[in-house]
């Protein structure tokens, strides 16, 4: 693996540009190689061996790229199968996870909620996740089949969003949650929205931030962090429709961003 490597970034679909923007922010010299597997997604409903041959298809994408680390950008995909991705793969791999555990420890009523994919609630590593990190308080979970379509196609306003957002989070409230989990790293195009749903009292933690540290963290731990001092370039690739994904980037990224067919 060399310093001057890129970033190697994948998710189903835009999910993962909230952390490659935040990966952006704290390491400015970095490369970053963003791929969206939309021409597969979602991943939310489907087997594990799919996510898994997926998930291995873009990593030796990426590989033939010459990353020097992967962030596995998705939820679904990190609970389901960045085990495998490890034990098969020599370089770095960065998951995420649905931010458990500082929700518990924000929490004053007692009860969290959770939002995320049908896959991800399911896995036994969010389960074991859960029952760690809980220490007495209760976790409610909502699976959202409905939000990641609605954010791949870009419908992000209040308008647009919030009967769909109050339909999954009314429920969460009614049981008492007092903190909101963002467990698809989808949702956090949306918490503006989701937020103003929940309403002032309700707390919203979502964990890009969280990721892009440890990505910082990782890469100075194992001497792969950028020498040079120029800014760094981005490259998108997407394995469905060019022209959606064209303006997704855009959208979430800038103008001037070129894209690419996986």
């Amino acid at each position: 693996m060399r310093d001057s490597g890129p970033i190697g970034v994948f998710d189903s679909g835009i999910g993962g540009l909230t952390i490659a923007r935040k990966i952006r922010e704290l390491m400015p010299c970095e490369d970053i190689l963003y791929v969206a597997d939309s021409g597969h997604a979602p991943y939310g409903d489907r087997p594990d061996r799919y996510i898994l041959e997926r998930s291995f298809a873009v990593t030796d994408f990426l590989l033939s790229r010459q990353v020097k680390a992967v962030v596995v950008a998705c939820n679904t995909a990190t609970t389901t199968c960045i085990s495998e991705l490890r034990a098969k793969y020599p370089v770095p791999f960065i998951g995420v996870e649905p931010g458990v555990k500082p929700a518990v420890l924000n929490s004053k009523s007692g009860v969290v909620g959770i939002l995320a994919t049908t896959k991800t609630l399911v896995t036994d590593s969010f389960t074991e996740l859960a029952k760690r990190v809980s220490d007495g308080i209760r976790v409610e979970v909502m699976p959202c089949p409905e939000l990641v379509v609605q954010i791949e196609s870009l419908k992000l306003s209040y308008e647009e969003t919030a009967g769909l957002v109050g339909k999954y989070v009314h429920p969460l409230l009614a049981r008492g949650a007092d903190t909101i989990v963002l467990g698809c790293t989808h949702y956090a195009h949306l918490a503006p929205v989701i937020a103003q749903v929940a309403g002032p009292d309700v707390s919203i933690i979502s964990t890009e931030l969280a990721v892009a540290n440890e990505v910082c963290r990782r890469l100075e731990s194992q001497g792969l962090t950028a020498t040079n001092s120029t800014t760094g370039g981005e490259e998108f690739w997407s394995s469905g429709e060019l022209a959606l994904f064209q303006a997704q980037v855009q959208h979430f990224w800038g103008p001037s961003s070129l894209v690419r067919q996986f």
